[in-house]
């Protein structure tokens, strides 16, 4: 019995060292995990930190040869100053105004096209499908000269339109849609049409509702794209229909050439506000975008 006992001693001691390993282990991995988890988290969040102190700063704090991590003079007259130099009311208007509108317009266009391409039947739609998919092969950039020739042509040159309509399809967003229309049961577009539905109501009540993470994503993505857009208003919107992308760019350089920084981080921080409020209010939509596509049949 006592041998016994040793043993069972043994191997009770075997296991609590093999435990203790296994613990001490596991606890090594999350540290080093967090760690490197912060780190990155420091990593980004720094150039945000940087653009808030830089325009706090006085211009001579900021061309410091040794820079300063928090302002010795806090200037909140920069906002002020980024407000009149740049005329950034303006600008802000006229990017809010184009953002919603292009928005909205490119939803309902990628809402029925997306419909259509997933539950209706018509000839030709595979192969016309897969025809909009290749173009996505062709960078967008090779289409800035034939469009901007097709709107002097119609005259839209410096106006809203311009600024709009080139831009209200989208294959991409077609095409994610459509995937996740695809993925709700066609039992119940059936069920529907047995019941007399049209199929603009059966859109607006049963598909929409259901795929209402993805179709935010896309308003956020729209939102952000033409919140962002810097090349094409920079071409076709030069006086009184600019961005701010654009607006921004020469608005704080002097007549020497010189640009007051802490100002234009002013500025920036300013137009940079919508795009976070926008994530923070959706990001639970666009979680529920990203882990789910849409409802298995």
């Amino acid at each position: 019995m006592s041998d016994t006992k040793k043993i069972v001693t043994m191997v009770e001691q075997d296991m609590k060292k093999v435990t203790s390993k296994q613990r001490i282990v596991k606890i090594t991995v999350q540290i080093l995990l967090y760690l490197f988890l912060c780190t990155m988290a420091l990593i980004i969040v720094f150039p945000f930190y940087w653009m808030i102190i830089s325009s706090l700063k006085t211009t001579a704090e900021y061309r410091l040869p040794v820079p300063t991590l928090f302002p010795r003079q806090i200037m909140w007259t920069n906002y002020l100053e980024a407000f009149t130099a740049a005329n950034l009311g303006k600008l802000f208007m006229n990017t809010v105004y184009v953002g919603i509108v292009s928005t909205i317009l490119s939803l309902v266009v990628t809402v029925l096209s997306a419909f259509a391409f997933a539950r209706l039947e018509f000839k030709g739609k595979n192969t016309l499908f897969a025809l909009l998919l290749a173009t996505m092969m062709i960078p967008g950039e090779l289409f800035t000269i034939t469009n901007y020739v097709t709107v002097t042509k119609l005259g839209w040159i410096d106006t809203y339109t311009v600024l709009i309509v080139p831009f209200l399809v989208s294959i991409f967003y077609i095409y994610l849609l459509r995937q996740n229309f695809m993925q709700i049961p066609n039992e119940l577009y059936l069920a529907a049409k047995v019941d007399g539905t049209k199929d603009l109501k059966y859109l607006w009540k049963v598909m929409i509702p259901l795929s209402l993470p993805n179709l935010i994503s896309i308003t956020i993505l729209k939102m952000m794209g033409a919140w962002n857009s810097y090349v094409w208003p920079r071409l076709v919107a030069n006086t009184d229909h600019q961005l701010i992308t654009n607006g921004l760019r020469n608005a704080f350089t002097d007549m020497s050439g010189q640009a007051n920084i802490p100002v234009q981080m002013a500025a920036v921080t300013v137009v940079s506000i919508p795009l976070f409020l926008v994530f923070i209010f959706l990001r639970k939509y666009i979680m529920k975008g990203v882990s789910r596509s849409g409802i298995k049949g």
